[in-house]
């Protein structure tokens, strides 16, 4: 099963997307947008970048955990990944986004 955008509007009422691995796993989710328009280009820009070794940044959060954000040709981050337990975890989370974001469905979900 190939992965898939999805697109929602959250509680507070902006316009958020999440990529899904095929096995339904977040891999990726953007910031909140005002917009719908917003968010679809953020989505397309995902597109665009995720094959892009060089847009990914593996950080650490405060609590120590491993994770990436995906960065646009503007240095501007257009996704986070969820924390991981290990290194070589966040870095087979930036490999499954690099292979399903190209080509992956766009759905609104409620």
């Amino acid at each position: 099963m190939a992965g898939k955008f999805e697109l929602y509007k959250d509680k507070a009422g902006e316009f958020r997307f999440r990529l899904k691995a095929g096995n339904g796993e977040n891999i990726l989710a953007s910031e909140g947008y005002k917009d719908k328009s917003g968010a679809t280009n953020g989505i397309e820009s995902v597109k665009k970048n995720a094959g892009d070794a060089a847009r990914y940044e593996i950080k650490e959060s405060s609590g120590g955990k491993p994770y990436f954000v995906l960065k646009a040709a503007n240095h501007q981050v257009i996704g986070t990944s969820q924390m991981y337990d290990s290194t070589d975890g966040c870095k087979n989370g930036v490999q499954s986004v690099i292979a399903n974001a190209p080509d992956a469905a766009v759905v609104e979900v409620e």
